[in-house]
């Protein structure tokens, strides 16, 4: 992996916690920079199980910062499946500077999550979503 020219980051909870996961998923794509960094905290939201685990509202989680270029994003979005409405991505500002920071957030009815999920009311799962982040300050901050 080289000095990345242009990256985003990711806040990642579940599978893409594990380096060998992350290299599977990232590996074809051609030159794709990545690293996996350190450890972070959500708060705002906590990691609730169903076919494949996401969040919701409330408490907090820990979990690892993901650094990407714009391939390797994509990339992260079709294993999430994306575009199959499994999960939305979503920015969440981080505390430590004026930037944000990228979240996965699935659909429970999809992911056949057993607990109650309960959004703001909106249009679509991505809005319900933002709604909560903004109005609740919802950040990712480094670990202590």
């Amino acid at each position: 992996m080289s000095t990345m020219r242009s990256s985003e980051t990711v806040f990642v909870y579940g599978t893409l916690t594990d380096p060998d996961r992350v290299e599977t998923v990232l590996r074809s794509v051609p030159n794709a920079d990545y690293e996996l960094g350190s450890t972070a905290v959500l708060e705002g939201l906590h990691r609730v199980e169903g076919e494949y685990p996401t969040l919701a509202p409330g408490d907090r989680i820990q979990g690892r910062l993901l650094s990407v270029d714009e391939r390797g994003l994509e990339a992260l979005d079709r294993y999430e499946g994306v575009d199959r409405g499994l999960y939305e991505r979503i920015p969440v500002p981080r505390e430590d500077d004026d930037g944000d920071c990228w979240i996965y957030v699935g659909d429970p009815d999809r992911l056949g999550v057993a607990e109650r999920v309960d959004w703001p009311d909106g249009s679509s799962l991505e809005d319900r979503v933002r709604t909560y982040v903004s109005n609740r300050g919802v950040v990712i901050r480094a670990s202590e």
